[in-house]
């Protein structure tokens, strides 16, 4: 205990480290890993022949075993005289080439441009403790004696935990000077993470010194994690921290799945190495109370493209139960993302192997198979069909996905929430994609998730008389409040229905109730369009539309003279600010001085329909306008 700091400053402090290293004796100290588990970063950044400097060397083994392997050129420094004395005398016979000197590092002996390589194992780490002036002005000037002894050419290479203070600290200084700034992840390996001291990775810096060119405001910051052969260039040093930040989060991650079941949500997207936008989204399901047996610790689900939406694996009770039905204890499930290329089954699970076993409960049998399942077979069929943006909703686009029982889809999806569906139409089989026929030539077509637009045609194959939403059945089942629902069908009814998404609820009216008159609120004019192009909808004498908002539309209605009466209000109408923990429909249309509104434009005896959304479940809500005057609201359990 009396080898602990008493506070982070003695680590900065020359006589801690005296009394530090007298009381450990010769034995190493080792921080961060030895040469086995940085030797892959330091071959690359390291040559044979370079003149290397070690600063803060302590009684680390790494010079010595870079010696071996025929670094020979190596000077090492440290504060402590102690341990200087100590490394002196144990390398004196077996590394003579080697020399150890007891000197302060912010104030070296040694001549400008003297060295290729400074190497520093945790001493930055160790002075910047803290961001207070006097620590700063400490690692400037340890940073300026790095630089001045540096050839132009040559490498700090810096071994640290990469802190975000740190991080931004170094990257900053050394990046405004025109250094190239490229931070590896030590790759841990399997014996690596057995004897790593820390859950956090290890990160070494590689700064380049460049001949700084005045005026130039050019920075060139790259990360390279352990997955990644090649580093991949940010824009900013923020970006650099949030990089790391990200590599750290996963570690922790991977630390908490290792002990002990996930009681929690936990969820994580894997992106490309070469874009770096998510290209898969993975959920972590552990099921405790399903009994072990050898063959189902583990297993990875792959969620076909399209159904990601769905209750059973877009919801964690549906992956708890989905993993519950599976009968393993621990369930991954991978949804995969729009705009992404994948080669089949076979070529996510070659993809995804490494990965999803670094995410393996610990009572996994050593060489345990782990099974890929799924729905069907394949990986499912999503085709984007159209793009654009709306000055009101934002990004949107039309996709076709193939559901269960081979029926095709078309969905609307807002991108700013990409995971719920805005509006849903089944296509006619006739119109289901071309080259999904089963033909052996065509089944690879249909498991590599091609984006390319099929030959159907953008207005047309829409089946109008399936509602494919659960809250649009229980909308029109409530008609049936208003009279003999047997007579319903031929009964002249006039509904206002708020929102138009891509129509097909008052397209659903308007066809069964064949004396209908529906008339449909729309706030964004790119839905109209949308709905007409994509979705088969139409104007007519029973059919119109109105461009405006609906609160705004209701209002003005009751307040004229004889406001139009509706035997039925709908609203289907979602909300834009994802901020709101009632999401559909907005606030706004639930206020009692709004429903006061709706109440004057209903016809005596109509009914209102509120799409809404508790608690993240859709569920209508329903309303009666009674002889008596009373305006009636609920939500059935």
């Amino acid at each position: 205990m009396a080898l602990l700091p008493r506070s982070a400053r003695d680590f900065g402090s020359a006589q801690y480290w005296e009394r530090f290293f007298q009381q450990r004796g010769p034995r190493a100290f080792e921080w961060y890993g030895g040469y086995l588990e940085l030797c892959a970063a330091l071959h690359k950044y390291v040559r044979p022949r370079d003149k290397v400097l070690v600063v803060g060397c302590g009684n680390s083994e790494l010079s010595e075993q870079m010696y071996d392997v025929g670094y020979q050129d190596i000077v090492n420094v440290d504060i402590s005289e102690v341990v200087i004395n100590q490394m002196r005398e144990r390398n004196a016979h077996r590394r003579p080439k080697m020399s150890y000197l007891q000197m302060d590092m912010l104030q070296m002996d040694f001549q400008d441009g003297q060295f290729q390589v400074v190497l520093d194992k945790g001493t930055l780490d160790a002075i910047l403790v803290d961001e207070e002036e006097a620590t700063l002005e400490r690692v400037d000037r340890m940073f300026a004696e790095i630089s001045r002894v540096l050839q132009v050419g040559g490498r700090y290479l810096c071994i640290s935990l990469a802190q975000a203070h740190v991080v931004k600290k170094a990257v900053g200084c050394f990046s405004r000077e025109g250094w190239m700034v490229r931070i590896h992840q030590v790759s841990g390996g399997e014996d690596g993470a057995a004897k790593r001291q820390f859950v956090l990775p290890v990160f070494v810096y590689v700064m380049t010194k460049f001949k700084k060119i005045p005026g130039s405001v050019l920075q060139i910051l790259e990360i390279c994690t352990e997955e990644q052969d090649k580093p991949v260039r940010v824009e900013s040093t923020e970006q650099l921290v949030e990089a790391v930040k990200e590599r750290q989060l996963y570690a922790l991650l991977r630390s908490q799945l290792n002990k002990n079941p996930s009681t929690s949500h936990v969820s994580l997207d894997l992106c490309g190495a070469d874009t770096g936008k998510p290209r898969y989204t993975l959920h972590v399901v552990d099921s405790p109370s399903v009994k072990a047996s050898r063959n189902n610790h583990f297993a990875i689900f792959i969620i076909p493209q399209g159904r990601e939406t769905e209750w059973l694996f877009g919801t964690e009770a549906g992956r708890k139960q989905l993993a519950a039905s599976a009968s393993f204890r621990r369930l991954i499930t991978v949804a995969l993302h729009r705009d992404q290329h994948y080669e089949g089954m076979e070529g996510i699970q070659a993809e995804l192997s490494g990965k999803v076993m670094e995410l393996a409960p610990p009572s996994l049998p050593s060489q345990q198979q782990v099974p890929f399942l799924s729905v069907g077979g394949d990986i499912g069929v999503r085709t984007i069909q159209h793009r654009d943006t709306s000055a009101m909703s934002g990004e949107y686009l039309i996709e076709d996905v193939k559901g269960d029982n081979m029926c095709y889809f078309r969905r609307l999806i807002f991108l700013s929430n990409r995971n719920v569906v805005q509006s849903e139409a089944r296509l006619l089989s006739s119109a289901a994609p071309r080259g999904q026929k089963k033909r052996k030539k065509d089944k690879k077509k249909q498991e590599s998730g091609s984006t390319e637009a099929p030959s159907t045609s953008a207005g047309q194959a829409i089946d109008r008389s399936y509602l494919c939403c659960e809250h649009h059945k229980a909308m029109v089942a409530g008609l049936a409040l208003l009279r003999n629902p047997e007579l319903l069908p031929g009964a002249q009814l006039s509904v206002l229905v708020i929102g138009l998404g891509g129509g097909s609820l008052p397209l659903f009216i308007h066809d069964y109730f064949c004396q209908s008159h529906i008339e449909t609120v729309e706030i964004d004019p790119s839905m109209l369009e949308v709905a007409t192009r994509w979705f088969c909808f139409s104007q007519g004498d029973r059919m119109k539309v109105h461009i405006s908002d609906g609160l705004d539309y209701v209002a003005e209605l009751a307040a004229v003279a004889a406001p139009a009466r509706y035997d039925a209000v709908m609203f289907d109408v979602d909300s834009k600010d994802p901020t709101l923990g009632m999401s559909c429909p907005p606030p706004a249309f639930v206020e009692m001085s709004f429903l006061q509104k709706v109440r004057a434009i209903l016809a005596p005896e109509g009914t209102e329909r509120l799409s809404d959304s508790l608690a993240g479940a859709q569920m209508p809500c329903f309303g009666t306008c009674r002889p008596d005057g009373c305006l009636q609201v609920s939500a059935p359990s």
